[in-house]
């Protein structure tokens, strides 16, 4: 069955065809770590996890790489502002070195993996961090500079689009739209053109204490860095070759950031870098984008105290079309957040065994296929679960075969018939979360919101009772 999915490149649907039968590579551009993702970044990985899922549903092998940006990203996605893991190091008080910006990395990188496992994101195959290839940075800068697509500032190594006949290709980023871009590219007088940008940008001296440092790597031009660009161009060339199968990102890369890829790629090797682009919108708060630099965001760890399961978000995020913007409200995730724990709870009353349902599982594919439809897909399920023609056990059996792509954790219910102690059966997250703040409440003696928390805990088909050791969660 073809697969088609939406290509910026051409603003069309189209049927995927693979460089190599069988096979797929995948690159998406990954964070900046010097600080947590927020639930509208992660919302990316959701979409480029349910791309792979969708795949390996249709037998198809997979290659994803996630790239981790350490270095080189400005605050203004561009050419200019303070550099993010700079701004990481001076606001947790750490020195201005290369190894602090490691440390600060690493530990940022470490919780993005775990909001990643949190959410039931299979990890890629490969997590290249941009600081480990500042030697094939320079290498493809070189090669650039060889072509004659460079030139020198006082600030570092600019990309002359002029001589790339083909920037902007992916739109955004026209001629006609030059006002609006320039804000996004920023402002530099030697620029010779508004839409060039860095390759290689010189290291700013600060000063520390005493001492006046910069921090970078040495390179022909100077000590500096790699530009945040050519960074993405290096990492999917090493690890996907040139050209790759699909390069996803937020909507806000088409415009710089990946027409910055394209031009830089291809006029260093004259091929393309990758045959679809795909894009995901994004996710409002309060009437605008969600965003760190706004103090517009919220966090998984947000969602977990407010007791709202990184699964249910999941849930939430795949009601919506990935195209499609969304505005997030804590009353739409916990909407979502009743109607997982309803499936949930479906599946655990099935009995184990059974067949997968060919009347259902064509559809379910036909819906996935059609450029990830799994808001199609989630209304099949429930479908499924009300068409009496069909054995609960079959029904199980197929709703865990949806699972493959929805990725719900619908394998790991266990059928109640086998449960009895909620020890030995697996609890919602959520429920859980339910649990122990009713357990505080009853400890600060708020026997209402103690009563509150069991109504609401009853209502989603489980039952709290008290032990003299604390507490234990019963299915209903």
């Amino acid at each position: 069955m073809d697969i088609q999915l939406y290509n910026t490149l051409t603003k069309k649907k189209e049927v995927f065809k693979p460089i190599h039968d069988g096979q797929v590579g995948m690159y998406h551009c990954g964070p900046t770590v010097y600080d947590r993702a927020h639930i509208g970044n992660l919302r990316a990985y959701v979409f480029a996890d349910t791309l792979r899922r969708v795949f390996e549903y249709n037998d198809y092998t997979v290659n994803q790489v996630i790239n981790i940006t350490d270095v080189g990203h400005l605050t203004s996605d561009a050419d200019a502002g303070e550099d993010k893991m700079t701004k990481a190091l001076i606001r947790e008080n750490m020195p201005l070195t290369l190894s602090a910006m490691r440390e600060v990395a690493t530990k940022y990188f470490e919780a993005f993996v775990e909001d990643l496992k949190e959410l039931h994101i299979e990890l890629p195959q490969s997590f290249p961090r941009a600081s480990d290839t500042i030697k094939e940075d320079i290498e493809l800068i070189q090669k650039l500079e060889e072509n004659g697509f460079t030139y020198i500032t006082s600030d570092g190594v600019y990309f002359d689009t002029s001589k790339f006949k083909g920037y902007g290709t992916l739109g955004g980023n026209s001629i006609e739209e030059k006002t609006d871009v320039r804000g996004r590219i920023g402002e530099n007088t030697e620029k010779k053109n508004f839409r060039d940008f860095a390759i290689w940008k010189l290291s700013a001296k600060q000063q520390v204490a005493k001492e006046i440092v910069s921090i970078g790597w040495e390179s022909p031009w100077g000590k500096g860095f790699p530009g945040w660009h050519i960074e993405c161009s290096t990492m999917s060339r090493m690890l996907l070759g040139q050209p790759f199968d699909i390069h996803t990102g937020g909507i806000d890369h088409i415009s710089v950031h990946h027409n910055n890829e394209i031009a830089q790629s291809e006029a260093a090797f004259d091929q393309p870098l990758a045959h679809y682009w795909m894009h995901n919108e994004f996710i409002t708060i309060k009437k605008g984008k969600m965003a760190k630099s706004q103090g517009n965001y919220i966090t998984l760890d947000t969602l977990e105290h407010e007791h709202i399961s990184p699964l249910a978000y999941r849930y939430w995020l795949l009601t919506a079309h990935y195209r499609s913007p969304v505005n997030f409200t804590y009353s739409a995730v916990t909407s979502a957040q009743t109607a997982l724990i309803r499936l949930l709870s479906v599946v655990s009353g099935y009995g184990t065994g059974g067949s997968i349902s060919e009347a259902y599982r064509e559809p379910f594919q036909v819906f996935i296929n059609d450029d990830l439809d799994i808001p199609r897909a989630l209304a099949l399920i429930w479908d499924l679960i009300k068409d009496t023609n069909i054995k609960d056990v079959d029904k199980r059996a197929t709703l865990i075969d949806f699972d493959r792509v929805l990725g719900l954790g619908l394998d790991a219910v266990s059928p109640l018939e086998h449960a009895t102690p909620a020890s030995a059966h697996e609890i919602p997250p959520e429920i859980q979360a339910l649990a122990d703040a009713r357990e505080e409440a009853r400890k600060a003696k708020e026997w209402v919101k103690a009563d509150a928390l069991r109504s609401e805990i009853q209502e989603r088909g489980f039952d709290v009772v008290d032990t003299e050791s604390g507490f234990s969660i019963i299915p209903r």
